[in-house]
């Protein structure tokens, strides 16, 4: 059963700020080098996405919302970012020194990403019922700036976070066309994530003992030298 519709509109411009920050957030993570700061950032925009699915849910009255939302808080919020900060303090990374493209260069595209973004989802947002269908653009701009700073990485741990980024993007894109995956989805999902971030802190562990170093490009130089 839906709440009256002067509900829905006064939750309209909530979503929209809350979309508007994650781009921000977006942008932020992309020119950011200091790892602790991009994994705070992560934090932020896992307690933006929280908020919005919990103001869709009470605007729309979609139950399975309240779950999606706790379990972002628990998650996203909580959960990874803890995880994240213990890793780093174990391998003493705080720095993504080199990156494939400079910092200006790297936003300009980004720019481009999201001008794509929106043309792309333009026709897709016309077809979508929900309330949160003008921010598709925004949702698909996520997910490609977020993919953007994961090849543009030289280090491990600022990958990981883009895919985690990356993720994001794509619930909140899921949340904007129909109001989110069904509940045995979403708890797959967060099982699969909390696993992979386990074996990935266990891989990075395993680079750095064999190449000193989590930086992609000296594991490619390494296995060159060792091929010749």
């Amino acid at each position: 059963m839906m709440l009256p519709s002067l509900l829905i509109q006064e939750a309209l411009p909530l979503i929209n700020l809350c979309a508007a920050i994650l781009l921000l957030l977006g942008f932020a993570m992309l020119s950011q080098r200091r790892i602790l700061t991009l994994i705070n950032l992560f934090m932020m925009q896992g307690f933006v996405l929280f908020c919005s699915t919990l103001i869709v849910a009470v605007a729309t009255h979609q139950r399975h919302l309240y779950w999606s939302a706790a379990l972002t808080l628990l998650l996203k919020v909580l959960a990874l970012p803890w995880i994240l900060h213990r890793l780093i303090r174990r391998l003493s990374v705080k720095w993504d020194v080199e990156t494939l493209l400079n910092i200006p260069t790297t936003m300009l595209v980004g720019i481009l990403l999201v001008i794509v973004s929106f043309n792309v989802a333009q026709p897709i947002s016309q077809l979508s019922g929900t309330i949160m269908r003008s921010t598709v653009g925004i949702a698909l701009a996520c997910v490609l700036l977020s993919f953007l700073m994961m090849i543009t990485r030289s280090k491990a741990v600022p990958q990981v976070i883009a895919f985690l980024a990356m993720e994001n993007g794509l619930f909140f894109a899921a949340t904007s066309t129909t109001y989110g995956m069904p509940m045995v989805v979403e708890l797959g999902i967060a099982l699969d994530v909390m696993v992979g971030m386990v074996i990935l802190a266990i891989f990075f562990f395993q680079i750095r003992e064999q190449f000193d170093s989590l930086d992609i490009s000296r594991m490619e130089q390494t296995q060159k030298a060792h091929e010749k």
